[in-house]
């Protein structure tokens, strides 16, 4: 549910047929799972140094420099005529250069596997979800759209989820891993009008891997896993 802030929290609750005080029943969580999956980042197996290697020879560019370079070296071991050395430097110069652009891209590609690790660590282990008119602790991976989770300070947003009801004075949350925002963000109940609106003016929403850093608040879950904002982030240094 894309555009879950343009709506009021009883349109948002209407669409997933649930109750703010009663949560989904067992029978809709089964069907919610069976549709979505689980709410997790895919699992990326890392890739082997050798094959990371060979990726940056594949390119069509760096393929005629290598053909470029042999064909430098043979001219160079049939030169007869003037300094041997001198003739030998254009084909080192230019293996020399894919090298190195090898390097740069076995590099960057290792920190593209890392930085996709590296968002997992801000995917919480457990979530406070109200099912069956009981609030319970379940594992954040078991989480389907339209649970009505329970959020207080300290705990790591789940999933994408719109704020339904404020507990307390006020509600800000510590959303820099996602938009890069230094300050905490203020966030509020009412419909967001603006049908363009983005992530750093959606302030009725709370997103996946983000921290409540003040005040006390009830949500509905309105994405999982790869369809949060985290998991777009996912896909893009995928």
């Amino acid at each position: 549910m894309e555009d879950s802030y343009r709506r009021s929290t009883q349109e948002v609750l209407d669409t997933f047929e649930v109750n703010l005080r009663q949560g989904l029943s067992r029978t809709q969580v089964e069907a919610s799972q069976a549709r979505y999956g689980r709410n997790a980042l895919p699992e990326e197996e890392s890739t082997p140094l050798w094959e990371l290697i060979l990726e940056q020879f594949k390119d069509q560019m760096v393929i005629i420099l290598m053909i470029s370079a042999l064909v430098s070296l043979v001219l160079a071991f049939l030169e007869e005529d003037g300094d041997q050395l001198t003739a030998y430097v254009e084909p080192v110069v230019i293996m020399l250069i894919l090298v190195a652009n090898a390097t740069v891209g076995v590099i960057q590609e290792s920190n593209a596997e890392k930085a996709i690790e590296a968002l997992k660590e801000y995917s919480p282990d457990e979530a406070k979800v109200v099912r069956g008119g009981e609030l319970q602790r379940i594992n954040a991976e078991e989480l389907v759209p339209g649970d009505i989770v329970d959020l207080a300070v300290g705990d790591k947003i789940p999933a994408d989820c719109r704020l339904v009801e404020i507990y307390s004075s006020s509600l800000r949350v510590d959303q820099a891993i996602l938009t890069g925002e230094s300050a905490s963000v203020h966030k509020d109940t009412a419909a967001v009008s603006d049908p363009h609106a983005v992530k750093q003016d959606q302030i009725n929403m709370l997103f996946s891997g983000t921290t409540l850093v003040q005040g006390k608040g009830r949500a509905v879950v309105v994405q999982t896993g790869s369809d949060t904002a985290i998991g777009d982030i996912h896909k893009s240094i995928s």
